[in-house]
């Protein structure tokens, strides 16, 4: 009688699924290797400090025929947090977020990645952490040295204000954390619309010409502007509420624009997490 021996068998090697923190260091390295991150990085810094101090510079220079009634209204974060600087850091974290999702749809890195890493939520919550955490210290930098800059320009005449001076440190935090809103913003209508050009577009629409297009004449409409970005963003850099010539029926509150701060970061959270988990690449 023939004995059958059976073959001998290699037992398999088993993979170690990826940790959170190997999956972190993926993310930084994907959001580093992009060639626009390094240039808006560039252009969010430059903006914010480079107008802070040009705004500065002008109320510097104008500062002594200035009327006591004008001296009397103007605010010091006017300086230090100039429109035409967020318009550009709108712009600039916006377009980071969504090249960073946008750009692994079209290059098909997103598929690979899943391929590699089957645990969507994992994946989506590196992405969310890498992105607003590099956008947050990015913000917090420039808030701080556009605040600095400018109001060691403007305490040459007496202009300045001070760190401890009411509505100081709310106006730098809700500058700095505009930066990694935005990004959200800009990466969750990427993982909705799939493609960057579009995803771009449709967040500069969002953030800067939506809210021109809606006045606060009813109340309705005064709410839905107030539950906009960067109408919020507005309402928190004035120390003590709008100016007087803006006449507003239906001002904002502090606390209400900090509601629309976690608000749009919550939503915007979700989406990105939902879509990467629910959709294929």
């Amino acid at each position: 009688m023939t004995t059958v021996t059976p073959p001998a068998t290699t037992p398999t090697r088993t993979t170690q699924p990826a940790r959170f923190r190997d999956l972190l260091a993926a993310e930084w390295i994907k959001l580093w290797s992009l060639r626009s991150t390094w240039g808006a990085f560039a252009l969010i810094l430059l903006a914010m400090v480079g107008l802070a101090i040009h705004a500065a510079l002008v109320t510097h220079a104008g500062w002594p025929d200035w009327s006591a009634e004008r001296r009397a209204v103007r605010s010091p974060l006017w300086d230090a947090f100039p429109t035409q600087a967020q318009m550009f850091v709108v712009l600039a974290a916006s377009g980071v977020g969504a090249v960073a999702i946008g750009g692994e749809y079209a290059s098909g890195l997103l598929r690979t990645t899943f391929a590699a890493v089957p645990r969507r939520g994992a994946v989506a919550a590196a992405k969310l952490t890498v992105l607003t955490g590099v956008l947050t210290l990015l913000g917090v930098l420039g808030a701080a040295a556009a605040f600095a800059a400018s109001q060691a320009i403007l305490a040459d005449v007496g202009a300045a204000m001070s760190v401890g001076d009411p509505g100081a440190l709310r106006g730098i935090a809700a500058s700095a954390l505009l930066v990694p809103l935005c990004a959200l913003i800009g990466m969750a209508l990427a993982a909705l619309i799939r493609h960057t050009a579009p995803a771009i577009v449709t967040a500069a629409t969002v953030l800067l010409l939506l809210p021109t297009a809606v006045n606060e004449d009813e109340r309705w409409t005064a709410l839905l502007r107030h539950a906009m970005p960067v109408p919020a963003w507005q309402r928190l850099i004035e120390p003590t509420g709008p100016p007087p010539w803006t006449n507003e029926l239906y001002p904002a509150t502090v606390s209400g624009a900090w509601t629309t701060y976690a608000t749009w970061t919550v939503a915007t959270a979700l989406i990105i997490v939902f879509a990467l988990h629910r959709r294929e690449p």
